[in-house]
């Protein structure tokens, strides 16, 4: 991260709150609520309307949503949520990183220390990403972009993320390591048919393009949904149906390929076998490894790729030599 920008995040909160907040009066009903958003003329930016008493004090908070569905009659105080995470107008931006990343709002308050509000600050001051409310996913990722700032932040030292990534690329070492010794174990195959070393490298690609793939799907859904024995097994049967059709299509191209390029058909029959092999394997690693990962609370993000494509060149190589030395 530069210098400029961590200074940035050093300086005061009070830089970049907006000061257009929508303020209304604990005893106002529903009804006479919209009349006073109308008479203050809201920007279309507010996404929270704050309740303050008779000194001004915020007491609570109603998202537009629950303002919008309540009853006419309702007072706010009947509707408004009381627990409200604010920011104090003596922090610093960083903090402010933290609190909207950590509790996953769009916007907080800036309070005084009598609990007055000065302004507010929300998710867009934060990132260049326009956003609807309604795209959860596109949400998920900004909040993401937040907290990944924060940990750049709070690790800035070159050394420290260093120790906190280099461990998973040893995955990366020790795979392709265990592929060499493996493709060495099949050495006397490999001479036999030196054909299967002009399509190494593609069956690799697509057993880690697959891996990856489901990978990518997992996180997504860890993000919105607590994993269980269910949960799995049913996302397990969609990816394995998507991998067997995928397998199954790659096999048989590959296989007409080989078969009408170099006319023989155990190889074909060999190399689509084991892409078939290869794909359902790197689906269950794509599923299965940040699964592990979310459930022992470490971060999927990071870790999963390494130790996912690790497994899925080593699996590959199994079946991809393994197959050959039999048929061929």
């Amino acid at each position: 991260m530069k210098k400029a920008e961590l200074g940035r995040l050093r300086q005061s909160v009070l830089t970049i709150i907006r000061r257009d907040v929508a303020i209304l009066h604990q005893e106002l009903t529903v009804s006479a609520s919209f009349d006073e958003i109308r008479s203050q003329g809201i920007g279309e930016k507010i996404i929270y309307f704050y309740v303050v008493d008779d000194n001004n004090q915020l007491v609570g908070v109603v998202p537009t949503r629950r303002l919008l569905t309540a009853s006419l009659h309702q007072p706010l105080a009947e509707i408004m949520i009381r627990q409200v995470v604010t920011i104090s107008r003596d922090a610093i931006i960083l903090e402010a990183h933290e609190l909207l990343a950590r509790h996953k709002f769009l916007a907080l308050p800036v309070v005084d220390q009598q609990r007055r509000i000065v302004g507010v600050v929300d998710v867009s001051m934060f990132t260049d990403m326009e956003f609807e409310i309604a795209e959860r996913e596109r949400m998920d990722e900004v909040f993401e972009s937040i907290g990944f700032l924060v940990s750049q932040v709070r690790d800035a030292s070159p050394l420290r993320a260093f120790r906190y990534r280099f461990p998973w690329l040893l995955a990366t070492i020790a795979s392709g390591t265990i592929c060499a010794l493996l493709v060495s174990a099949f050495e006397a195959t490999l001479a036999q048919c030196i054909l299967l070393a002009f399509f190494l490298t593609l069956v690799l690609g697509l057993g880690e393009s697959v891996s990856i793939q489901s990978m990518t799907v997992t996180i997504q859904a860890l993000r919105a949904t607590r994993p269980t024995w269910r949960w799995y097994t049913e996302a397990f049967r969609r990816e394995l149906g998507a991998a067997s059709f995928l397998g199954a299509a790659c096999g048989v191209l590959i296989s007409l390929i080989v078969w009408f390029w170099r006319g023989t058909g155990l190889a074909a029959i060999a190399i689509g076998s084991s892409i078939l092999l290869s794909l359902c394997a790197a689906c269950l690693f794509g599923l299965s490894i940040p699964t592990i990962l979310h459930a022992l609370k470490l971060d999927p993000k990071i870790a999963a790729g390494p130790v996912t494509l690790a497994l899925a060149d080593i699996f590959t190589i199994l079946f991809y030599f393994g197959i050959a030395s039999v048929l061929l």
